[in-house]
């Protein structure tokens, strides 16, 4: 569904057998939630000269991005995401409004204003799009778990494996393939809470040696096929 989300994030970089060793210690603390294993799919908007990326890897106080998501390959008629991710002092605020696929691919693409979708907060992901202005940027996709903490509402965190990416075809329904970022074997988690992290979870986290990473996955791929173009040039 659409809607406000506020939250604190923390993300982490860990291996499949870290993966393995954390859930050994949660046991049934940690349950899949309803999504469980699934794709999400994103498409990335940006300036021409990506400017949102770059502001973002220099790491402000406060930095926004705006990406049309989906949960897996979705046809003209799926459900769909529009998100204004934007963050302040480490809490992260998420707007996000739903349409349907064909719908908007017409706005996107074509300018058409969904007004059977209106509210506030299309009106500002539109005010986005036309004051950078955004156009398609980067596509990413990622295999992700989904788990709730057992007696901490609204506690969750998520496992992201196999991100990939992709420059051309940057359209939802062109599937989720694209270059892989990291090795098979590496995971990235994110502890999502309304207010606070648990702390006896950071702490096994410490204890697992698994450590808080400044991570950014669309960050990262700028990052990385821009050293990819340095080398080329050298």
């Amino acid at each position: 569904m659409g809607g406000t989300f506020k939250r604190v994030e923390k993300k982490y970089l860990l291996t499949k057998e870290q993966a393995h060793e954390l859930f050994a210690e949660l046991g049934d603390r940690a349950v899949m939630d309803a999504y469980g294993l699934h794709t999400v799919c994103n498409i990335y908007y940006d300036t021409e000269f990506h400017e949102l990326v770059r502001r973002s890897i220099d790491k402000p106080m406060y930095k926004e991005k705006l990406r049309l998501r989906s949960y897996g390959v979705p046809t003209e008629d799926s459900g769909v995401y529009l998100e204004l991710k934007k963050k302040w002092k480490g809490t992260v605020y998420k707007r996000r409004a739903e349409m349907p696929m064909h719908t908007a691919r017409e706005y996107l693409e074509l300018g058409v204003y969904p007004a059977e979708y209106d509210c506030q907060i299309l009106k500002e992901i539109d005010y986005a799009l036309h004051f950078y202005p955004l156009q398609p940027s980067l596509f990413l996709a990622y295999d992700r778990e989904a788990y709730d903490l057992v007696g901490h509402d609204n506690v969750r965190f998520t496992i992201d494996r196999r991100i990939r990416s992709r420059e051309e075809e940057l359209d939802l329904l062109a599937g989720d393939e694209g270059e892989p970022l990291f090795d098979e074997d590496i995971r990235v988690l994110e502890l999502k809470a309304p207010v606070a992290l648990p702390k006896w979870f950071v702490s096994l986290l410490s204890e697992l040696q698994i450590y808080p990473n400044s991570f950014s996955k669309y960050g990262s791929v700028y990052k990385e096929k821009n050293h990819q173009i340095h080398n080329m040039i050298e």
